[in-house]
């Protein structure tokens, strides 16, 4: 059930989402709905007779600070063999970016048809990969993307075939929906020893008609026209950073809740699509929101227009706050958009940035209604987007220290997310042990100044977290944690972070991950059935690769007392895939799933590694999984 046969050994660094535009969808493919010849989308006279696919991209955590690769093109394949380009050119694309959300980045009109198929070509020639280093104090450091025998990856192509029963059908004025999910901590086996550090890659990639991670769409591009009376605007597609392609046009609605802010000015609903229709025709935007699968309407939270996009008029950068000294910040992971391109001046990964802010700095901030904020309100910890002038741009990610001038300039505080053990719970508080700030090791960030006075700053040993009436219950003590909110304004804590929203140890997201070696194990599990899966924990093959990973804690498989199960999942949606250097199956039933493993695992076929999503019970030592994949190394 739901079989999938990639052709071709690749490298799929991308995720991609075709979702509609408006109307129902059909996911089951029988024939052609309609011949293809009547739709050209090149002809605008013959649009009505085509269908609509969204492309998009997203991603799943990994080692990586940053991952920029190209994306050279996409084409889309027919049962009966005919191609269709949905991006006629290249997109530079930073997978870090997209492990919260998705990114449109095509609204394209094709042909109705069955595609059962893609293709997808990238480039690695000028990449630029970025890990962590082992050592706190180093920072970071460059990495290169190599295939299993160690060989540096140049350009690749993947070609994508889709299962039988989860087939992308197009119909003419309609649109249907797929996702493509690669995973990078799945895919890449990081060795960040030498110098480079190295990344051998072992793809997983997902295609889902019915995805099992839902995040929230951003789409970008200049605005086309705005319809007051219906609550919407429409734009031109310009995923990322580009400033020029055209990947077709895209409804984005509105409601009353949703922000504005146009051209610096904070506004809401209708007053914000009345400023949207006074900025013009040709203005940037950016608005990230949900999709409705039932529906297929995309409505945003937030919408940034005008000179309030980044990079429009004035430099940007993207990163997170790490240290405030009085009036400058140090910015570490920062993206850095440059707003001019004529002197080829390419968006890239800078480790750190000094950012200088000032009175005249406008302070603006997530689901805040009103522009009273004062550069007080930035403190240690903050994600931010900030827009001001870089006077020494550089593209070496690895350089001292940069300065950017951000005094007549805006920042923007976003929803942030940090993770943690359970220290202590009260009414309206809970103190945890800090472990990483959006991924990042809590060790980096130098909390001096934020507390109303020395001996109150912010301790990562004891970080105070305000939950209102998000409050745990008492035997959370001592488990993982997520918090979603904000980092205190500085010199104000305690407490130290506003949460909005507080996940505990019961739903906190669980990644396994285990490697057998270049050569393979050939029984990964002690027993293999429709129950689950049981792993032998004790393999002798194993190596460096064998944990779980439950919100910020790490826990060593071969150190538990006994084998781990992995069961799916009792409701919801799944996938499974088995993997190879030229194939990818598809599943979303486990017993036909273990079924295919049970084949596979011949005695000749190699497990080389696993990895799998979901929630994990550490009395029990059960994993609950809704995404599992293992990758064979085949004869």
């Amino acid at each position: 059930m739901n079989l999938v046969n990639t052709g071709r050994r690749a490298l799929l660094l991308t995720a991609l989402i075709l979702t509609a535009c408006g109307g129902g969808a059909g996911t089951t493919a029988h024939s052609d709905p309609t011949p293809i010849a009547t739709c050209d989308p090149n002809d605008p006279a013959t649009f009505d007779e085509c269908g609509t696919v969204l492309i998009g991209i997203t991603d799943a955590d990994g080692d990586f600070l940053n991952y920029t690769v190209d994306v050279l093109s996409l084409t889309l394949h027919t049962a009966d063999g005919r191609t269709v380009e949905v991006m006629p050119r290249d997109t530079r694309i930073n997978f870090t970016d997209y492990v919260e959300l998705t990114e449109l980045v095509a609204a394209v009109s094709v042909p109705p048809a069955t595609y059962v198929s893609g293709t997808i070509s990238l480039d690695y020639g000028s990449s630029e990969v970025i890990v962590e280093a082992s050592n706190l104090a180093a920072g970071a450091k460059e990495a290169i993307v190599t295939d299993l025998d160690g060989t540096p990856i140049g350009q690749k192509g993947l070609n994508i075939v889709l299962s039988d029963r989860d087939q992308l059908t197009v119909v003419k004025r309609r649109a249907a929906f797929l996702q493509l999910d690669f995973d990078l901590e799945a895919s890449h086996h990081v060795d960040v020893m030498p110098t480079p550090a190295t990344a051998a890659l072992a793809e997983f990639i997902l295609a889902e008609v019915h995805p099992v991670d839902e995040k929230d769409i951003r789409a970008r591009g200049p605005l086309v026209e705005v319809n007051e009376d219906g609550m919407n605007y429409v734009i031109r597609v310009r995923p990322f950073h580009d400033r020029v392609s055209d990947f077709g046009r895209f409804v984005v609605n509105v409601t009353d809740e949703t922000e504005f802010e146009v051209n610096e000015e904070v506004l809401f609903g209708a007053d914000g699509l009345r400023a949207l229709n006074a900025a013009g025709q040709g203005t940037p935007t950016i608005a990230k929101g949900k999709l409705n699968v039932s529906d297929r309407q995309f409505t945003a939270d937030i919408v940034l227009a005008g000179t309030s996009v980044p990079g429009h008029d004035r430099d940007a950068i993207v990163g997170h706050v790490i240290a405030r000294r009085a009036n400058f910040l140090t910015v570490r992971g920062a993206t850095i958009i440059p707003h001019d391109v004529a002197t080829d001046r390419r968006i890239h990964f800078h480790d750190d940035v000094v950012v200088e802010v000032g009175p005249n700095t406008k302070v603006f901030k997530d689901g805040h209604r009103t522009t009273d904020l004062s550069i007080d309100a930035i403190s240690v910890g903050q994600r931010v987007t900030i827009r001001g002038n870089q006077p020494s741009p550089t593209t070496d990610a690895l350089a001292p220290q940069i300065l950017f001038d951000a005094t007549e300039g805006a920042v923007r505080m976003h929803v942030t997310h940090l993770s943690g053990i359970v220290k202590a719970v009260m009414p309206g508080q809970t103190d945890v042990t800090l472990h990483s700030i959006d991924r990042r090791r809590a060790g980096i960030f130098d909390f001096s100044g934020t507390g109303q006075s020395p001996d109150l700053d912010a301790d990562p040993d004891n970080y105070e977290i305000a939950t209102g009436n998000l409050t745990l219950a008492d035997f959370a003590s001592g488990r993982p944690i997520v918090a979603y909110g904000f980092p205190s304004a500085f010199g104000a804590a305690p407490p130290d972070f506003e949460g909005r929203t507080v996940i505990d140890y019961s739903d906190v997201r669980s990644t396994l991950g285990v490697g057998w070696g270049a050569n393979g194990t050939m029984a990964p599990f002690v027993s293999m059935g429709p129950d689950g899966l049981e792993l032998d924990n004790e393999n002798m093959d194993i190596d460096q690769r064998h944990y779980i990973k439950q919100g910020p804690v790490l826990i060593d498989l071969t150190a538990l007392g006994s084998n781990t199960f992995i069961v799916p999942r009792e409701t919801g949606r799944m996938l499974f895939a088995i993997a190879s250097a030229d194939s990818l199956r598809l599943y979303s039933d486990f017993d036909d799933f273990v079924s295919d493993l049970t084949l596979s695992l011949d005695g000749a076929t190699m497990a080389r590694s696993m990895y799998a999503r979901g929630k994990y019970d550490v009395d029990s030592n059960v994993f609950t999984a809704y995404k599992l994949g293992v990758y064979l190394l085949e004869p």
